[in-house]
């Protein structure tokens, strides 16, 4: 990026650089879980569970 791009945040740190980022990216908030939802992640219902597997294994070993 040119360092153009970068003038209108000089000076801007924490929250006030966090939101003037957002507003430039028009980043919107999660309403829904469905605004998640992506269709064709996984090719195959057996890469479904063995992705669940892992995900299972590590809360378990987290919960310690």
């Amino acid at each position: 990026m040119a360092s153009a791009e970068f003038a209108s945040h000089e000076g801007l740190e924490g929250p006030a650089l966090l939101d003037a980022l957002f507003r430039e990216k028009d980043v919107q908030p999660i309403r829904s879980v469905d605004d998640l939802a992506c269709e064709g992640i996984f090719e195959t219902d057996a890469e479904l569970a063995e992705f669940l597997t892992w995900i299972r294994a590590e809360r378990n070993a987290n919960l310690a």
